[in-house]
């Protein structure tokens, strides 16, 4: 690059930190991988609000196609997703859309009993924060925290966007109203904090390449090949985590991986990462917890002499 030529524009959301040369990241008990799954629990309007810069559905109202199949998450597959998570001892983290609240509380009343968190996904994942300015983004967010507490009693200490759809406010406003971590950063295997004018608050790993949709449906692998995947990931981190502790997330969606002829390629990676003794199963507020109260201050440190450097 010529010493005049303009710098590539960056979003300045986290700082240079390449995995060979960082602080060490310790689990509870000597684990090598932190492991959580995440189950996306959320609700498709019918005919959602138009939105000028996405479309839900494909094609014109009435599609009753993909509204009815993810319908059938919330009917069946969720219920076959956590009996086959609850057999080995794995709590959910649950990525919530928060009209379901209202829509479908039995499926609250039974992620409370079993000790699920619930962090935010939204109130509706056909509702995109696209465009919102910062007064409707601060107020949604604050919808969002009031629901969660009223309906489960939890404070939110993570989030994911609807959608994934996010503004410039985004995280600012996460670390405005003390929320802990956020899923939306994709660019490591271990937490890592995120830039924010105030507050803090940093990301935990929540992977795309192992989330259900993407594997499942944009690329059309069968269910063989998707544990075939998750058995690869976690061998990889478990070997490198013996170094320096890893994390790996399973996003989930029960009208994906509910299905009868999936559930059993689910329960058979359970079975083989929870058979591990160097596997701390947990959940993603716990493992913001201890990373803030072990290791933030000191990555901090790192990033800012590196920096400085």
């Amino acid at each position: 690059m010529t010493e005049d030529a303009p710098l590539m524009r960056v979003p300045g959301l986290y700082d240079y930190s390449p995995q060979v040369d960082r602080p060490k990241i310790t689990w509870p008990n000597g684990a090598r991988v932190a492991f959580w799954v995440a189950p996306n629990i959320e609700y498709y309007e019918y005919d959602p609000p138009l939105s000028p810069g996405r479309k839900p559905w494909p094609k014109p109202n009435p599609d009753v196609v993909p509204y009815s199949h993810r319908d059938y998450g919330n009917r069946a597959g969720f219920f076959r997703m956590m009996e086959a998570m609850a057999k080995y001892g794995v709590r959910g983290s649950v990525s919530l859309n928060v009209a379901i609240c209202q829509h479908h509380p039995e499926i609250i009343k039974v992620c409370n009993e079993l000790d699920w968190e619930f962090f935010s996904h939204g109130i509706y994942n056909t509702r995109y924060t696209y465009g919102m300015s910062e007064a409707q983004e601060r107020a949604m967010m604050k919808d969002v925290i009031a629901t969660i507490l009223d309906a489960t009693g939890q404070n939110v200490d993570g989030w994911l966007a609807p959608a994934l759809s996010y503004t410039t406010n985004t995280f600012e406003l996460l670390a405005e109203f003390g929320i802990q971590y956020t899923c939306d950063l994709f660019h490591d295997d271990q937490p890592q904090p995120v830039n924010t004018k105030s507050g803090r608050l940093i990301s935990v790993p929540y992977s795309l390449e192992m989330n259900d949709t993407v594997v499942l449906t944009m690329l059309g692998k069968s269910s063989r090949h998707y544990t075939d995947i998750l058995k690869a990931n976690f061998d990889q981190l478990y070997e490198e985590g013996a170094e320096n502790g890893q994390v790996m997330c399973i996003p989930l969606h029960p009208f994906l991986i509910g299905q009868p002829h999936r559930i059993g390629n689910f329960a058979e990676v359970l079975d083989y990462i929870t058979g591990h003794d160097k596997v701390w199963v947990t959940t993603g507020r716990e493992i913001a917890a201890h990373y803030y109260e072990h290791h933030y201050d000191n990555v901090v440190a790192a990033l800012a002499a590196r920096k400085g450097a």
